[in-house]
Parts: C-alpha cells; sequence; structure tokens
C-alpha cells in the first residue's frame, strides 16, 4: 500500500468513549488506515469501569490504534495486560515506550514515551509503565536509521525556532523539550514528528528539510505537529487527518531549514549491569540453568532479542530493517584491536536478529508462503549476512572473511545468528572447516555435512540443527563459501557456545570463551557500534 489515510488525536484525558465514538463516525466517512494516539489516553483518575470495558472488549477503537506512553503511568491493569504481551483490547496497540513498530499498513513508526528523567545520567528505562525516559534511550532509537513517522511526549528542543508560526511566551514554557529528541528526529528524519501539547494549543510547524550528508542522498522534509488534547475547551484542534504517499518525495510547500543545531559533545554513560539479547548468552552455571527451567519462557518484553524488551542495551542496534536487525555482540569474542592491522577498528562480532519472536525461523510462518514473517524474516537477515560479509572484505582489503552460525531448535527462545570475522586464509585453506569438525569429533556430536539449506522447507524438515556459513573472497570474484550442517537430536545436549569456542581456538582468544568475562563499558561498547555504524554505510541497505 503505497497511500495511508492517518487520523491523530491529542491527549485523551479519559474521554475514551467519546473520543472512539467520534473517531467510529469520521472512519465511516474517510475510511482511515490507521489512528495514532498523542499524549495521554489515561490519568491517575482514571475509573475502574473504564478499564474494565476496555479488558473485556466493551469499548474498543473502530480501527487500528496506536500509543505510546505520556506524562501519566499506565493503570495497574493495563499494565499487566500489556506485560503478559497482549493488546490491551481489538484494535488498540501499546507501542511500547522505546520502540520501532512496522504496522500491518507497511508504516514505521518510532516512539519514545515519558519525561526525560533528569537523575539517570547514563542506562536505559526499565519499566514501560512509567511514564519517564533518559537520553540513552533516545539516542539508542537512532539505530533504527529511519522513520516514516516518531512520536513522542516530549517536543525536540527548538523546532520552533525559523518557523513563521507564533508560539507564545508562555506556550513555549509550558513546552517540556530535550535535545537528544531534537538529535532522534534529525537522525531518523520522519516524515510526520507527532507530540502533544501541554496546554490547549496546537501547533503545526512549516515542513522542514534535513541536511544531506552526501551529493547523492535524497532530500528528507518532516513535519511537526503538536496536537492539543481532545475535548479542550478552547475549541483547539484536537484530531488531525492526512494522507502520507509511501513513495512520494516532492517537497512539500513552505519548506524552511531544519531548525537544530548540535553539539558534538558526547553525553557520559554509566554501564548497564544485567542479560542482555546481544549477549552470547553462555548458561554454563548449573544453580543459573535450574533456575530458567522451573520458569516459563519469557516472552518477548522479557526476551534478550526483542525490541520490546524495556532492559535492552539500545545502544548496540546498529541497523534496524524491517524484518530483521544488527546489533554488537555483548563480550565480543575479538577485541577492537584484534583485526586493526587488516582494517577493522571494532571488534567485527555481531549478531543478526530477526524481529518476529520465535524460536526457529520456519516456525514464524508458512515456510513456502513467500510473504510470511518466515520467508520475510530470511531473506531480510542473508541480506545482512551478506552485506556484513561485503562490507568486513573490502575494508580489510580482502584479508578477512567471515564465518556465521546459528543453533535452530524448537526449545530455543528466539533464534539468532552470530557473525565473527576471521583471516580469509583461514577459510580458503579448509582451516576452519578443519576445526569445526574436530571440535564436533571432540565433543561427540554428530558429524558435520557439507550441505546447502537454502530453503525453508528444507530447514522445516530437517528439525533441530547447527548451521555455520564459512565465506571468504580473494577480490577477483573468486569466493570461497561452504555451508555445514549438523542435525541435532531433540534430547541432546549441545553447547550453545560451539561456535564460539572454535573460533576463539583460531583466533588464540580461548581466554575469552565466555562472554561474560569480556564485558564491557557503555562507553565501550558505544564506541565500537558508533565505529561499525560509519563503516558500514556504504553497505546499510535500510539507508537507502
Amino acid at each position: 500500500m503505497t497511500s495511508l489515510k492517518i487520523i491523530v488525536l491529542g491527549s485523551l484525558h479519559d474521554q475514551l468513549e467519546s473520543a472512539f465514538k467520534k473517531l467510529a463516525a469520521l472512519h465511516a466517512k474517510n475510511d482511515f488506515s490507521l489512528a495514532i494516539l498523542t499524549g495521554d489516553i489515561f490519568t491517575p483518575s482514571t475509573d475502574d469501569e473504564t478499564i474494565s470495558a476496555l479488558l473485556s472488549g466493551r469499548l474498543e477503537p473502530p480501527l487500528p490504534t496506536y500509543f505510546t506512553i505520556g506524562t501519566h503511568s499506565l493503570p495497574a491493569q493495563i499494565a499487566d495486560k500489556i506485560e503478559s504481551g497482549e493488546d490491551i483490547c481489538h484494535n488498540l496497540h501499546f507501542l511500547g515506550k522505546r520502540s520501532i513498530t512496522k504496522t500491518s499498513d507497511g508504516l514505521r513508526i518510532a516512539a519514545l514515551g515519558g519525561l526525560l528523567d533528569p537523575n539517570i545520567v547514563g542506562g536505559y528505562s526499565k519499566e514501560q509503565h512509567l511514564p519517564f525516559h533518559t537520553d540513552d534511550d533516545a539516542k539508542g532509537l537512532k539505530g533504527a536509521n529511519s522513520a516514516d513517522v516518531l512520536l513522542t511526549s516530549m517536543w525536540p528542543s527548538g523546532v520552533w525556532k525559523g518557523s513563521k508560526k507564533v508560539l507564545e511566551p508562555s506556550q513555549q514554557s509550558a513546552v517540556k523539550s530535550t535535545q537528544a529528541i531534537a538529535e532522534l528526529c534529525a537522525a531518523l528524519k520522519p516524515r510526520y514528528h507527532l507530540s502533544a501539547s501541554p496546554e490547549a494549543f496546537f501547533f503545526e510547524r512549516e515542513p522542514f528539510v534535513h541536511p544531506t550528508n552526501s551529493d547523492n542522498e535524497a532530500m528528507s522534509f518532516t513535519r511537526f505537529i503538536s496536537m492539543a488534547p481532545f475535548g479542550n475547551n478552547a475549541k483547539e484542534k484536537a484530531m488531525y487527518a492526512f494522507t502520507l504517499n509511501m513513495t512520494d518525495t516532492t517537497a512539500p510547500p513552505g519548506l524552511t531549514a531544519s531548525p537544530f543545531a548540535f553539539s558534538s559533545k558526547k553525553r557520559p554513560h554509566n554501564d548497564d549491569h544485567g542479560y542482555s539479547r546481544f549477549a552470547d548468552h553462555d548458561h554454563g552455571h548449573g544453580r543459573h540453568k535450574r533456575q530458567r527451567q522451573r520458569s516459563p519462557p519469557p516472552g518477548p518484553d522479557r526476551c534478550y532479542f526483542c525490541l520490546s524488551n524495556p532492559n535492552i542495551s539500545s545502544h548496540m542496534c546498529c541497523s534496524i530493517g524491517d524484518d530483521s536487525y544488527v546489533t554488537t555482540a555483548k563480550g565480543p569474542l575479538p577485541t577492537s584491536t584484534t583485526f586493526v592491522t587488516q582494517g577493522l577498528n571494532f571488534p567485527a562480532h555481531f549478531i543478526i536478529i530477526p524481529l518476529p519472536h520465535a524460536p526457529t525461523i520456519p516456525s514464524m510462518g508458512s515456510p513456502s508462503d513467500p510473504n510470511s514473517d518466515a520467508s520475510r524474516a530470511y531473506k531480510e537477515m542473508n541480506r545482512f549476512r551478506e552485506s556484513l560479509q561485503a562490507m568486513i572484505s573490502q575494508k580489510s582489503s580482502h584479508q578477512l572473511g567471515t564465518v556465521t552460525w546459528e543453533i535452530s531448535r524448537d526449545r530455543n527462545i528466539h533464534i539468532i545468528w552470530q557473525l565473527i570475522a576471521l583471516p580469509a586464509d583461514m577459510i580458503r585453506n579448509g582451516i576452519a572447516e578443519a576445526a569445526f569438525r574436530v571440535e564436533a569429533e571432540n565433543q561427540k556430536y554428530p558429524t558435520l555435512q557439507t550441505r546447502d539449506i537454502s530453503s525453508l522447507e528444507e530447514q522445516a524438515l530437517l528439525g533441530d540443527y547447527f548451521r555455520v556459513w564459512l565465506w571468504a573472497d580473494n577480490g577477483e570474484d573468486k569466493i570461497k563459501g561452504k555451508s555445514l550442517v549438523m542435525p541435532l537430536n531433540a534430547d541432546m545436549r549441545f553447547d550453545l557456545q560451539f561456535g564460539r569456542r572454535v573460533i576463539a581456538k583460531l583466533l588464540g582468544l580461548e581466554k575469552r570463551f565466555y562472554w561474560q568475562d569480556c564485558e564491557q563499558t557503555v562507553d565501550e561498547e558505544t564506541q565500537d557500534a558508533e565505529a561499525f555504524r560509519e563503516a558500514f554505510k556504504e553497505w546499510d541497505f535500510t539507508l537507502e
């Protein structure tokens, strides 16, 4: 779908029933694709009857409706429903406090709800239901690279600069804004940046153009709109409808320069302790393993690899596509100096992660359906793998190749692929392949088979397996590539660090077997992620 009809509402402030009725009447006439709610839906005075009506389905919006948290906490019953991984009711979708969401219509929404908590210098907000975020929450979302719509509770600092639209001094002083959100808007370059006004006024800035980084980069334009509260006595605009043409790049009338000017000063970070979706998760300690076995599998809000998990280390997220994303690894096997003589100033240890929460790729949907989540995720994950391979090879003047592996098991929580750079000669000369085969024999694992299981149907029939891709080129279109597959019995024990162990021995990094022994500070993780993003720009197809 290239054009979407979208309607936006200001803070409902408990007026859900009247707002949904108004939406239904307008939707019947205009056939909107979706609705977006800005500001607060709920307040501390939201009555139990309204909450009960929502949760029971007696009260629901007439079309798909999306929102993030505003300046008030979510009611406990609503927060509990969200924590369970469910929608509040039919058509009412909570985007999360910090998230990237692609709707069924293909609209890409970036959301950052709540107010800035100045007491947290570094780190990430945890609780989804509390109306606070940190500067690092905003910075972490930059890894998304782009968005059609940016939805925030706070304004970007100085967005009114260079505008002919009048913003009264009292209104300007009432607005809560941050530089981090201004930088986020500049990074994502959304077509629309939506927010809510703290008082009964509506503000629509002239569209502004973002500076381009190269002559070949297309111009991007943003319209900033802040909605007045729904049902306000001043009769200020609280509902706003527009048609978004997903392919239109025509400059809108009234265009101004960007109001944002940024300082290059870096913000300090504190280490964010705890498990992360970016880690290898070597669960070698029996006590921890037994505790996890007694617990139910985590849902997306607690999964190490899901964007909806509020405890993620988002500063390590480097590129987010439509169906998958790439991060640097927590506790990487190589260091930022391991491959410096080959031209890389970052560890070159990455994780490619599908967006759907599933234990295997075939389990995401019909393997034979090219439009299923499984097919789309698998295709894009391979595209990320091939882009990383090309970048590592070219940046290293073809001195480095790559090793990528996956452990596909029904007992998984979330399938991932790990990719690490390796001297290309080890791949071309068969040393890497021999190392995997020897380690498998030492561990008394099934024999690795030279096998290409590129189709999802074949993967589904195979069942549980370990797979490794070995890849290198020599700069002359001669590519050395091989796929090795080890079928796994459903009940057999398999070392989750098998791939890391083999590569550690090849690189002489045996002391770095365990990711917990290789943890970095947030500053170090951020520096590595930023160095990689800069190197990857030419190959990052999400920037196209």
